[in-house]
């Protein structure tokens, strides 16, 4: 079993920069399994999106067009956090997100670990 824990939401004004973190604990061959870590975000009233994904062995990453150029993912190099800069903010980009983990080779849904999510609020 792997516990996934974000940290870094808040509130910033458009055009400005936030960045967030999400550390994977548990047992190391749990860890060890993974092989994508993804960034999702869910906006009231709207349907969890997958924002961002990163590969373990070689931090191949896919981002989906709304955040291209602005945001960027990362792993940390124990390979066991992952982080999502996110620059030049907008109001639509206000949701809770959620960092998650999976085992199989697609980096596409479904996901097998998340974590409790942060709040991301951007003002106009």
């Amino acid at each position: 079993q792997v516990q996934l824990v974000e940290s870094g939401g808040g509130l910033v004004q458009a055009g400005g920069s936030l960045s967030l973190s999400c550390a994977a604990s548990g047992r190391t061959f749990s860890i060890n399994a993974i092989n994508y870590f993804g960034w999702f975000r869910q906006a009231p009233g709207k349907e969890r999106e997958l924002v961002a994904t990163i590969r373990r062995s070689d931090d191949h990453t896919y981002y989906t067009d709304s955040v291209k150029d602005r945001f960027t993912i990362s792993n940390a190099k124990t390979k066991t956090a992952v982080y999502l800069q996110m620059n030049s903010l907008k109001p639509e980009d206000t949701a809770v997100y959620y960092c998650a983990a999976k085992i199989d080779s697609s980096p596409f849904p479904p996901y097998d670990y998340w974590g409790q999510g942060t709040q991301v609020t951007i003002s106009s």
